[in-house]
Formats: structure tokens, sequence, C-alpha cells
């Protein structure tokens, strides 16, 4: 199970990629292919073209991670949103830890759940009783 605080993103590569790159490879095909900046704390995502390999880039504090998997059999499958012209897709979290684990996401059902506004400030209410 991948724990990731709600602010950060999870940017999955379209493209399949060549993942003997390691951390100033990897950084590249985030800044040139997916337009991103690879130092944002934001997790990316990458294929090799067989799908069966795939490896995350995170800048955490210090420098870079990179998380390493490959299947002995089986394929990873892509997020349902991609498309020929998207260069990368955002994936929640839950939808990460689930393409790590083969479930297939099309087909994955989830329950709704209340979550607040992203962006939204927070705002202060007085307590009850109290003249505000």
């Amino acid at each position: 199970m991948i724990f990731l605080p709600r602010a950060v993103r999870v940017y999955f590569a379209t493209a399949p990629v060549n993942l003997r790159k390691s951390f100033d490879g990897l950084s590249n095909e985030v800044r040139a292919v997916l337009a991103r900046d690879p130092l944002s704390g934001h997790v990316f995502v990458f294929l090799n073209k067989r799908r069966n390999q795939v490896k995350l880039l995170v800048w955490t504090r210090g420098g870079f991670t990179i998380v390493h998997k490959r299947l002995e059999q089986g394929t990873f499958c892509f997020p349902a949103q991609v498309t020929s012209e998207a260069t990368s897709v955002p994936i929640d979290a839950h939808e990460l830890t689930m393409l790590l684990e083969g479930i297939e996401l099309g087909e994955a059902r989830t329950k709704a759940r209340w979550e607040p506004a992203r962006d939204a400030a927070p705002t202060m209410t007085a307590p009850a009783g109290s003249a505000a």
C-alpha cells in the first residue's frame, strides 16, 4: 500500500518509456514529454513497451525516489482515461495501488465517498451559542 498526501497528484505517462532510464532520464521524460516539473513532489508513472514493468518517479526531501516493479507473468493495464492525444493521465492514489496490484481499473467499482473540495478555503464558523 502506498500512502500519499492529498496534495500529491499521480500522473500516468501514456507512451511507453525505455525503463533502463534512471533518475536523470526519467526526470527528463517528465520535463520534455509530460511537460511537468519533476521536482513538484508529484508521482510520475511509466510503463515499458511490453507493459510488464512499471517505474514510479517522485521527488522526496533531498532527492528522487524510484520504485520499480517487474511482473513475472501478465501485464499492467492502462487507466481507462487514456486517449491518443494525451501524453499523461492524472489518476488517484487508489487507482495507482490497483494498477500495481493488477486490478483492471475499468472493471473495478468503487463506492462514492465524500471529499472536501480540493481548492476551497476552509471556512471558520462560530461555535453554537456564541455571538458573532
